[in-house]
């Protein structure tokens, strides 16, 4: 029989276990600025496993000049507990755009050692993000709703004017007609793509391998508009189902990878990375219900094209918001609208060296009398 563990210990133990369940990084930096504790979550935060971080002082792992080592400073002066918002920790080791919220105290059972606890603002900003993006399409709802019918009808008229003109008018003539004639049928077809932001039936979900959604895609893709982009695969194949609707995943890959070959263009260096990926911790509201999902599931289309410029950045998923010289601007705002009303996120990270769509979505979860063949087998 093993002897007992002695108090001590089992309470080391208990407040290891208890700091490796909290998901935010946390550390202690001794008088020194030696990291003398780091839990599992802070040797993913610095990409670095706790031995390691041991080794090294906290200013050598922040960038010079970062708050945070004055904020360690002033909370050792002062032994009292501190809270900063949205401190830029950005560097080549921890990636870059790394804004944080900090709380760091001091731990008065060892006399100079302080505590720092990170929370990222990357996620918050992106489920605020994503609040806009929803308002935005409802927002395009209401309008696609009064184009049809304020529009199309009248729009019927001048084409059938336009055309019994055109049975009497001069060759001359006749071509001012066929203008207006082509122009009709323009404006109808931009109208009947606003018109699918009105659809605001319930989504008939289910059980969808997402990684049959996507080699659809890329048939499609390289049978088509990336003929001559390489697109690569970077997939998780122990992946559970994600609970979506297929023909609507689709569209939104479609849409996200042809964009990634518009922003390669002719570059015979371009590629398209396709991934997926599960990241638990994530939980958002579904819309309309009072329930609260978690979205473990990261899907994300990458590509090494020009990127998008920052002014355009923070509206990209709003309507009408274009770099393309013929783009209607609706192609991401249904593409965020399709998103939403699945429960999950989407954002955009973007750099000149290319540009990143993450997708966070819920993943499907089998009901007690649901059977292992039932879900997208009758619907492919």
């Amino acid at each position: 029989m093993n002897a007992p563990a002695a108090p001590g210990t089992e309470m080391a133990d208990a407040a290891h276990i208890v700091l490796n369940t909290i998901r935010r990084p946390v550390i202690m930096v001794d008088p020194d600025g030696f990291i003398t504790y780091a839990n599992a979550d802070a040797e993913d935060f610095f990409r670095s496993s706790a031995t390691m971080l041991a080794r090294n002082t906290l200013s050598k792992l922040i960038p010079f000049g970062s708050p945070l080592l004055q904020l360690v400073d002033q909370v050792r002066e002062r032994r009292a507990p501190v809270n900063e918002y949205r401190v830029d920790v950005s560097s080549p080791r921890l990636g870059i755009e790394k804004v944080v919220d900090l709380y760091v105290a001091p731990v008065p059972e060892f006399p100079g050692s302080i505590v720092v606890m990170f929370q990222e603002r990357s996620m918050a900003d992106k489920i605020d993000r994503q609040m806009t993006h929803r308002g935005a399409a409802r927002s395009v709802t209401g309008l696609a709703a009064m184009l049809a019918h304020e529009i199309k009808n009248p729009l019927s008229g001048i084409r059938g004017a336009a055309q019994l003109l055109e049975l009497s008018a001069s060759d001359e003539d006749r071509a001012l007609t066929r203008l207006i004639t082509d122009e009709t049928d323009r404006i109808v077809s931009l109208v009947d793509r606003m018109e699918v932001f009105s659809d605001e039936r319930p989504i008939d979900r289910y059980p969808v391998n997402i990684h049959v959604v996507l080699d659809h895609v890329k048939a499609i893709a390289k049978n088509g508009f990336a003929k001559r982009i390489r697109i690569l695969e970077d997939y998780d194949p122990s992946l559970p189902p994600v609970f979506a609707n297929r023909d609507q995943l689709i569209q939104v890959f479609l849409n996200l990878v042809k964009n990634a070959a518009e922003a390669i263009g002719s570059d015979p260096q371009g590629e398209i990375v396709l991934s997926t990926a599960f990241r638990p911790g994530i939980r958002v509201s579904v819309p309309g219900t009072q329930d609260r999902v978690s979205l473990p599931l990261e899907f994300c289309v990458r590509d090494n094209g020009s990127g998008v410029s920052e002014d355009i950045l923070p509206i990209l998923f709003d309507p009408f918001i274009t770099t393309k010289p013929n783009g209607s601007g609706l192609g991401l705002a249904l593409v965020a609208k399709i998103v939403g009303e699945h429960g999950g996120i989407i954002e955009c990270d973007s750099t000149p060296r290319g540009t990143t769509f993450r997708i966070l979505m819920p993943a499907w979860k089998e009901a007690p009398n649901d059977t292992a063949d039932e879900g997208e087998g009758d619907r492919k």
